[in-house]
């Protein structure tokens, strides 16, 4: 019997619950879903014969090891920060691991051990990243080995919410973790245009983001995500004069978010004694305290920035009920108060491929586009796209129909083709339109 170790049962978990529940019993799986918190997990799990639920602080050395030890094959949702450990205990007990987030550089640094043992680490087998990597690598694969050369590449992806639950002035909510909505573009940018590099940092990244169109929906907006440079010589991209990969939004929100980064909302540094303020009282001591007035002045002359700031609460009343916070913590409980996925209420992945290229003298673009929606709030697009590619990729590893060993992210045919079947017969399908 082989086992399956499922780390963290959050938002992004539950489908991929669900689906290692279904082929739990066909496949002669003993699969165990630990989370921190036992009600969360057990509540995912339900009542199952191969599927159980268990109660894991991952910090807890023994704890994790005993779980790890007894596993064929490791699935970790948890936050990228904690996965360092986890793969150390998959190397030192020979466990072959999955995760949706980058890699880690301290992962990275244990390749060649990784290898030696014959495991197989796949990460970025997710959404974004992830299935972005499958498809686009399907893609592109194709047109070179047909003899084409790729002169531009940009890649979309955005969580957003369904248009008929569509009712906010930001047009958004959350279905995943909100503190990556708060810290989204942190990082800053980099990618490739028209041959130049392109550096953007944090307070740039949604300043005048451009658009797209996508059938069936209204014009969206994008702003570059991390670094894409790094992923040019993976996809083997060299001679592309454009390469950038995106984050998706409504327009509206990116100008709205824009103000929030210059009002510095999202500072997760220094902590504050807030006990018995409310947010209103909060914000005014804060955008004091930094000389922020001036910037609000000017963000309130636009009345579609005074209806987000309004209706994110930052002028409400209401006690805040925490005793130390950051303002990225206060904007966080906002967002969670205001921008949730309602019961019933359904959220939208949008995935687009933008590929131009040449072929036998003639230029060609390709168009290859993903609309996935969730069922409700619970089983959303993005726990769908998130989770699926994770528990089909370890089905196949334990059926042995994908054999590579060593740090992997999906970019290579035996990976990527296996894992988009199975995806398609799960209504994960892309439209694709070619253009002379």
């Amino acid at each position: 019997m082989k086992q399956i170790l499922l780390l963290g049962a959050g938002k992004s978990a539950t489908v991929l619950i669900d689906y290692l529940k279904a082929n739990a019993a066909e496949n002669d799986w003993k699969v165990f879903v630990a989370d921190n918190d036992l009600s969360v997990a057990q509540l995912k799990v339900g009542m199952h014969d191969s599927v159980k639920a268990v109660q894991l602080d991952i910090q807890n050395e023994d704890g994790r090891k005993k779980l790890i030890q007894q596993a064929d094959i490791v699935i970790s949702m948890m936050p990228p920060s904690l996965h360092y450990a986890v793969a150390m205990d998959c190397i030192e007990f020979n466990k072959h691991l999955l995760t949706a987030s980058y890699i880690d550089p301290k992962i990275k640094n244990e390749e060649l051990k990784i290898k030696h043992k014959g495991l197989m680490f796949l990460c970025e087998m997710g959404l974004d990243p992830g299935i972005d990597h499958m498809s686009a690598m399907q893609i592109i694969h194709r047109i070179k080995n047909e003899g084409g050369k790729i002169i531009s590449f940009k890649s979309h992806c955005g969580g957003l919410v369904a248009p008929e639950n569509d009712d906010n002035p930001w047009h958004y909510k959350i279905s995943w973790n909100p503190r990556n909505v708060v810290i989204a573009g942190k990082a800053g940018a980099a990618f490739k245009e028209n041959n130049q590099i392109i550096q953007r940092e944090y307070e740039t990244i949604f300043e005048d983001c451009k658009q797209v169109e996508i059938h069936g929906l209204s014009n969206l907006a994008y702003y570059p995500n991390r670094d894409s440079l790094s992923y040019i010589p993976l996809y083997e991209l060299e001679e592309a004069e454009t390469f950038v990969r995106t984050t998706l939004r409504y327009p509206s929100f990116c100008k709205g978010w824009k103000y929030i980064v210059d009002l510095k909302l999202t500072d997760e540094e220094k902590k504050y004694q807030i006990e018995n303020l409310s947010f209103a009282q909060f914000f005014k001591q804060y955008f004091t305290e930094y000389h922020l007035q001036k910037v609000l002045v000017e963000a309130m002359k636009d009345e579609n920035i005074v209806i987000q700031l309004k209706y994110l609460g930052l002028f409400d009343e209401d006690i805040i009920n925490k005793n130390e916070c950051s303002v990225a913590d206060v904007i966080q409980i906002l967002l969670e108060k205001k921008l949730v996925l309602q019961k019933e209420e359904r959220d939208l992945i949008v995935m687009l491929h933008e590929i131009e290229y040449e072929i036998n003298g003639e230029k060609k673009s390709i168009k290859s586009s993903l609309i996935v929606k969730g069922d409700d709030h619970i089983r959303t697009a993005m726990a769908k796209t998130v989770g699926l590619p994770l528990g089909i990729a370890a089905k196949l590893i334990l059926e042995g129909k994908i054999k590579e060993s060593g740090l992997h992210i999906p970019i290579i045919p035996t990976i990527y083709e296996p894992v988009l079947d199975e995806l398609k017969k799960m209504g994960i399908v892309f439209q694709e339109k070619v253009m002379s």
